[in-house]
């Protein structure tokens, strides 16, 4: 018996120490409403002075017609790394779209035409861009899905083909987020 009353208490002990750090996730200090991250004992420790030259990937469109996931990473980046002493003017960010998510690249206008609402990153996109996060459309992609320039969100670049951007970018000593 006793043993078994141990176990409870440690596992409920286990359990209460789980819920309390889910409760520590914030968004901000730079993209507010977006990007929630916590705050982690380091090992790796990050240098103040350190700089960030980070490309991301956004191929795939977000689940039933909310926010994607993607651009919502970029905000946690973004806003992680200012929350642990990273000076955002040392943080540069390129989100290179194409595939399913190219859509979403759409302005309100665009989307409207075609999806009857609005665009559900806008906002998220917007803020991003007002905070030096730069946009690249895949223009493959975007000839496919039957996008010009004059149907992006203002601020959003147009490349040849995201393989062309991934490639400019490295060149330019970006790393590529995995995730």
């Amino acid at each position: 018996m006793y043993i078994l009353a141990r176990a409870l208490i440690i596992g409920l002990f286990a359990f209460t120490s789980l819920q309390s750090s889910a409760a520590e996730f914030a968004d901000g200090p730079i993209i507010f409403g977006y990007g929630k991250h916590a705050a982690v004992k380091q090992d790796m420790k990050i240098a103040k002075d350190t700089k960030l030259k980070v490309v991301f990937d956004v191929a795939k469109a977000g689940k039933d017609g909310g926010v994607n996931r993607g651009f919502d990473s970029v905000a946690r980046f973004y806003n992680m790394h200012v929350a642990n002493g990273i000076p955002a003017k040392n943080i540069d960010l390129v989100v290179v779209v194409h595939g399913g998510a190219t859509n979403e690249m759409r302005n309100t206008k665009s989307y409207q035409a075609k999806y009857g609402k609005e665009n559900p990153n806008a906002e998220l996109i917007n803020t991003l861009l007002a905070n030096k996060v730069q946009f690249v459309q895949c223009g493959q992609s975007a000839a496919f899905h039957q996008m010009d320039n004059t149907d992006m969100i203002e601020g959003v670049n147009m490349a040849l083909s995201a393989m062309t951007a991934h490639a400019i970018l490295n060149a330019k000593g970006y790393s590529q987020n995995p995730f």
